[in-house]
């Protein structure tokens, strides 16, 4: 144990090296973030019920039997023509809320056409997958109308796992480019890392972050063959060192060896599983209260979409907290990871402070609990400032 050493004082010094003004904008912004899930929802809510009334699914439904269309393609074709109407309507909340908000904040200087374009990018993608995988769940309401729910959540878990293989392969790169380390001192010290934990060195990439955001971070995607560590430019450009460097990348590597995507799928297909069980539930009633005009047939037509749409959108809001409880879980397990195996509390601590502009220090408990999918930056400096104090031998020592 470190005699000398307190932790909570050493807790306390991270922390007071922002200004009050600085923690302040940080409070303000981070809880300004917890009321756009709110206001998100109502917003999303509104633009489902104005596509529902408008009665521009049934048009097509029709439109498509007259010319001998089959009941997946409607569903295909709903599914597309909701998802562009959805984010048409929503543009000017998106606007403000993704880029006009982060913007005043100082956290992109991303200009609002270049975020305009990779929003279209990203919709046009999500909305061909969308319509696939609404197909699919829609043939199985049509097929399996007592167990639809159960095969439906299978086959989410599908596209989820499939989706984690190939982003990192096929979507990543159509927004950023991703370029192998440079030969250089933080190259080496990386790659001198990866062969302590097992990780493959030539996963290691760079990438020009700082087109989106300015805020100081790192990422591990894909699982099996196609997983990676990422470290956003901004890590350099905001001065990172190579403690930091160490810390950060080897908390990234703590999700990499700890296999947290594959995790993370499990997790996801099972609250998907959930939350198709409650639809099943839950669309005859709400149908009843939203469809005056009756022009929903029932769960497997799909002009009744947007209905869907509602019931999942209130299940996603409800079932944040432990959503994000699982996530903090993994974020603190990668958290030990990185000072068990790389040895730098104080290199994780000082990035850690960086992330303090996004991202409140100090939550009350509920707040952390209801909100953060990371533990609270205090606790997290916390936490590594206790390890440091209960491993003096190992400070500073070559990754393990």
């Amino acid at each position: 144990m470190m005699t000398n050493f307190d932790p909570a004082a050493a807790t306390a010094a991270y922390l007071n090296a922002l200004s009050p003004a600085a923690h302040a904008k940080a409070t303000a912004y981070t809880q300004g973030g917890h009321w756009l899930l709110l206001w998100g929802w109502l917003i999303s809510v509104g633009v489902a019920l104005l596509i529902l009334k408008s009665g521009v699914l049934p048009r097509l439904g029709k439109r498509l039997q007259k010319k001998g269309g089959r009941p997946k393609l409607f569903a295909f074709v709903a599914a597309i023509t909701f998802s562009v109407g959805d984010f048409v309507l929503e543009l000017p909340w998106t606007s403000y809320a993704m880029w006009g908000r982060e913007k005043g904040y100082g956290l992109t200087h991303q200009s609002w056409s270049g975020w305009l374009g990779e929003q279209v990018e990203t919709v046009l993608i999500s909305a061909l997958l969308t319509g696939l995988l609404v197909m699919a769940i829609y043939t199985l309401i049509r097929r399996l109308p007592r167990s639809w729910w159960a095969w439906s959540g299978a086959v989410v878990a599908l596209f989820f796992i499939v989706g984690l293989v190939l982003a990192p392969v096929l979507i990543e790169p159509l927004f950023n480019t991703y370029t192998p380390a440079p030969p250089g001192p933080v190259r080496d010290e990386v790659v001198r890392m990866a062969m302590a934990v097992g990780v493959p060195h030539d996963k290691l990439f760079i990438y020009n972050g700082s087109k989106q955001s300015d805020r100081y971070t790192a990422n591990v995607s894909g699982i099996g063959g196609s997983a990676r560590v990422a470290m956003s430019d901004t890590m350099f450009k905001q001065g990172a060192d190579l403690a930091e460097v160490r810390g950060v990348v080897g908390h990234e590597m703590g999700h990499y060896v700890l296999q947290h995507a594959l995790l993370a799928a499990a997790v996801f297909s099972l609250i998907a599983l959930v939350v198709l069980w409650l639809v099943d539930w839950l669309f005859l009633p709400v149908r009843q209260l939203l469809d005056e005009e009756r022009s929903v047939a029932g769960l497997a037509d799909p002009t009744g979409l947007p209905i869907l749409a509602i019931i999942v959108e209130t299940l996603i809001l409800l079932l944040t907290p432990l959503d994000s409880s699982v996530t903090r879980i993994t974020e603190q397990q990668a958290d030990d990871f990185s000072v068990m195996h790389m040895h730098e509390p104080d290199g994780l601590a000082k990035a850690l402070v960086k992330t303090i502009e996004y991202r409140a220090a100090t939550p009350s408990p509920l707040e952390e609990a209801i909100f953060y999918d990371h533990p609270s930056v205090g606790r997290r400096i916390r936490n590594v400032m206790d390890w440091k104090a209960a491993h003096p031998e190992l400070v500073g020592k070559p990754p393990s």
